[in-house]
């Protein structure tokens, strides 16, 4: 799986947006500036974001952004899929709808396989997990784990 840079700074703005849930809108330019984002790009980020549900926007001198819903009700998945599209696919596919023959029969159960626990791990972390410092317990196990910080 591959996170594209579209997709991180997506996520970084949202726990931006998260941690400061209580101040009111913020200004697209401060999350940018904060996070060492493209203002231009993270305007494009934000409005994907609008338009899938995630932020609600205002103009003006006292306008930004804000998340749409509870932190808590938002996962990183819920992110990632707003501005990428499916968390995992096979050649822009999603796995359910490949079809594989003779040796490579089994690559379909292993991409779905990969699909879940992706799912797994994605979906059962909200914004308010992330931008409170609180990963589940099952992340944490997996994140430290000393094979996790190796590259093959």
């Amino acid at each position: 799986m591959r996170i594209s840079a579209r997709a991180d700074y997506a996520v970084r703005a949202a726990l931006h947006l998260a941690a400061a849930q209580d101040e009111g809108p913020l200004k697209a330019e401060a999350v940018a500036d904060a996070q060492g984002i493209s203002h231009k790009f993270l305007e494009g980020i934000l409005g994907d974001m609008r338009r899938g549900g995630l932020v609600q926007s205002q103009r003006g001198g006292n306008g930004g952004y804000w998340l749409a819903r509870p932190a808590a009700e938002i996962s990183v998945a819920d992110v990632i899929r707003v501005v990428d599209g499916p968390l995992v696919s096979v050649r822009g596919v999603r796995p359910p709808e490949l079809a594989y023959t003779g040796p490579a029969e089994s690559l379909l159960p292993l991409w779905i396989a990969v699909r879940a626990n992706v799912r797994r791990v994605l979906e059962g972390v909200s914004l308010e997990d992330v931008a409170a410092g609180r990963l589940p317990a099952e992340i944490t196990a997996l994140a430290d784990a000393p094979e996790a910080w190796t590259n093959p």
